[in-house]
């Protein structure tokens, strides 16, 4: 595993704090509204892996892409898609991002570069494949980055875009956050490998382990794998290890995993050590990092509350964007 001390520079500490204080924020809220009854729907907890999206996207610009997963809000949110037209898309409104048809299974925002998040268990990597050709076919300069988790490389979609993306020199991140569960099947159970990192070898590209709960690591790893695509090198496989701190899906019990390590890994929360570092190393004091946090917390107040008074999607909205249509 990748490990040590990258110095990052001090407004660039602020910037993954912002991060991931605004996905934890999001995180805690969406379970508190679902508890309290004001919104029905499914929901996959993040909690626990706030860095990994926010040291990654603090290396990206708003023209780079990512395509990620159903269990991918944090990834969406890291790179900047608005609150409003997240939270409106969950309550199904017609101001959410896919007019409320999506949901939180089906989240995009071009604008950020947001492009796809899938439902399909690994399709992140083709799609983000396909991404990756057109910018190298377009000179464009574009990174696109493909989240996906542990139990997704196990999928044979994994195994061709390594090959594929490695042979045509892709301009593409491929990063699993190895959370330790693929839905209930814990790793052991379901990978014959020890490190995902150690299938990068067999098809000759760059790879590593690193701590994904760890900000200088990953923005420290993440920032050369974005170095060298844009640079013509191809692509980067980076295992970031972390755990999910709840179920798989909102209601799950979560009586699969062992509460011993899951009370070690709350624990270990790296929102609270990083917040912690920042103010010990002199980057930001307590009541800066709380001002950020309470902005979050209007920020959130105001979303939810725009999306409860957001408009249902129109019953004709159930044929729109499905078949093609005629122009007038």
């Amino acid at each position: 595993m990748i490990s040590g001390n990258f110095a990052i520079p001090a407004a660039v500490q602020l910037d993954i704090f912002r991060r991931m204080a605004l996905l934890k924020g999001n995180d805690e809220r969406a379970r508190k509204v679902i508890r309290s009854g004001r919104l029905v729907m499914p929901y996959y907890s993040y909690r626990g892996q706030e860095v990994i999206p926010s040291a990654i996207s603090a290396c990206l610009t708003d023209d780079d892409y990512i395509c990620t997963i159903y269990r991918g809000i944090h990834d969406m949110l890291a790179k900047g898609l608005p609150l409003k037209d997240l939270w409106a898309e969950l309550a199904g409104r017609v101001d959410g991002t896919c007019k409320g048809k999506g949901g939180p299974m089906h989240l995009t925002y071009p604008a950020k570069g947001l492009m796809v998040t899938t439902g399909i268990v690994g399709s992140s990597l083709p799609i983000a494949n396909g991404l990756a050709w057109s910018s190298q076919l377009e000179n464009d300069d574009r990174v696109t980055v493909a989240y996906f988790g542990d139990g997704a490389s196990n999928i044979g979609a994994f195994h061709e875009s390594l090959n594929l993306a490695s042979v045509w020199k892709l301009p593409v991140i491929f990063v699993c956050q190895n959370n330790r569960f693929a839905e209930h099947t814990a790793y052991e159970s379901g990978t014959s490998a020890d490190r995902i990192a150690d299938r990068g070898i067999a098809y000759s590209m760059p790879a590593a382990r690193v701590d994904g709960n760890s900000p200088s690591d990953v923005y420290a790893f993440a920032r050369e794998a974005v170095e060298r695509a844009r640079a013509g090198e191809g692509p980067t496989l980076i295992e970031a290890m972390t755990f999910r701190f709840h179920g798989h899906i909102f209601g799950d019990d979560d009586s699969y995993m062992d509460k011993a390590e899951k009370a070690a890994a709350i624990e270990a929360d790296p929102y609270p050590i990083f917040r912690a570092q920042l103010i010990e190393s002199g980057v930001a004091t307590e009541s800066e990092l709380a001002a950020i946090e309470a902005g979050i917390e209007t920020q959130l107040d105001e979303a939810v509350d725009f999306a409860l008074a957001s408009p249902w999607p129109e019953p004709a909205e159930l044929k729109r964007d499905v078949f093609e249509e005629e122009l007038a």
